[in-house]
């Protein structure tokens, strides 16, 4: 009796463990559910991302001495051109000072002349610009300004209004209300 038991509870301990995933298997499981909810996680809004990217934090101080960033939390969709901290390292400190504690508005105006209306992924910009020919796309800014965008040495270049350039260095940013790319100048309006 002791045998067949043994034989029995062996026979179930084998079967179980044939069952069973191997732990590789088990851990490669495990990463495709952590990747597939992480996926599934929507980004945060527009400042959230920004907050996220330590790149970002001179734009993140000036959105906030606006007062923008309720506005850019908002539900959107918006597509911001947005500057990185090598960016506004371009204007002189003095300059960049004075607009984040005195002339917010100035700020205010600047900032906005970075948003647009509407999620524009990278592929509908370059299609855009592609129909619009040589003379390049011409983008309508939350602000009221324009800004012109074409394709330079195969990179999307936007020229403001005082004709000052930037070039976007990486685009799609996910956010919950838009999109963001990235540029390496401040555009400055009219």
């Amino acid at each position: 009796m002791n045998m067949l038991k043994i034989t029995l509870a062996s026979t179930i301990a084998l079967s179980l463990a044939a069952c069973a995933p191997e732990a590789g298997e088990d851990d490669a499981m495990m990463a495709d559910d952590a990747a597939m909810a992480e996926e599934a996680t929507p980004a945060g809004t527009i400042v959230e991302v920004a907050q996220g990217d330590e790149g970002f934090s001179t734009l993140v101080a000036a959105v906030t001495a606006a007062g923008l960033g309720e506005t850019l939390s908002g539900e959107g969709p918006f597509t911001v051109f947005a500057p990185t901290n090598d960016a506004f390292a371009k204007i002189d400190a003095a300059v960049l000072t004075e607009l984040t504690t005195n002339d917010t508005e100035t700020l205010g105006a600047i900032l906005t002349y970075h948003v647009v209306e509407g999620a524009v992924d990278a592929e509908t910009l370059l299609g855009a610009i592609g129909e619009a020919g040589d003379e390049g796309y011409t983008i309508t800014t939350v602000a009221g300004g324009t800004l012109n965008a074409s394709v330079v040495d195969g990179a999307v270049v936007l020229t403001d209004a005082a004709g000052g350039t930037a070039t976007v260095t990486a685009t799609d940013v996910a956010a919950s209300n838009g999109l963001v790319h990235v540029i390496d100048t401040v555009l400055m309006p009219q």
